[in-house]
């Protein structure tokens, strides 16, 4: 597993506690940190797309929303919601990574932590959100 991948599963961890917690995602991500062996690169990246979710909530709920038309945000397996909060911060705040690549990092965390079908749940969503925020293919 690479280092951005396991960055990306702890920001997921995170933003998935503090969905089912209701604490903030922030604190759920030191708590993870606590008990989690990881390198500085990896918990530095993890809190970077932690902090950019908690900046553009708002934003980055509504874009989800926008595009999951029968599938409100409440209605969403938690898993699924908090893999595409990791996925479209990605998407919007980090060009450097392909596109290619935070999709299927995405499908492949869903897959692993979500149910049978998670991963293609999120692949059309992520897809389709991702046509947008980079029309070149990025």
């Amino acid at each position: 597993m690479t280092s951005r991948r396991q960055a990306r599963e702890l920001a997921f961890r995170a933003i998935y506690q503090a969905d089912v917690t209701g604490e903030t995602p922030k604190h759920c991500l030191e708590e993870i940190l606590e008990e989690t062996p990881a390198s500085d690169e990896i918990r530095a990246f993890a809190a970077t797309l932690v902090d950019e979710l908690e900046e553009h909530r708002e934003n980055v709920d509504a874009i989800v929303s926008r595009t999951a038309h029968n599938w409100p945000l409440r209605r969403m397996a938690a898993t699924d919601r908090s893999v595409l909060r990791v996925a479209v911060v990605e998407l919007l705040h980090h060009a450097e990574t392909p596109t290619r690549v935070v999709l299927d990092e995405a499908i492949e965390i869903a897959k692993k932590y979500g149910s049978e079908t998670s991963g293609s749940f999120v692949n059309g969503i992520l897809d389709r959100i991702a046509h947008d925020a980079r029309p070149s293919g990025g």
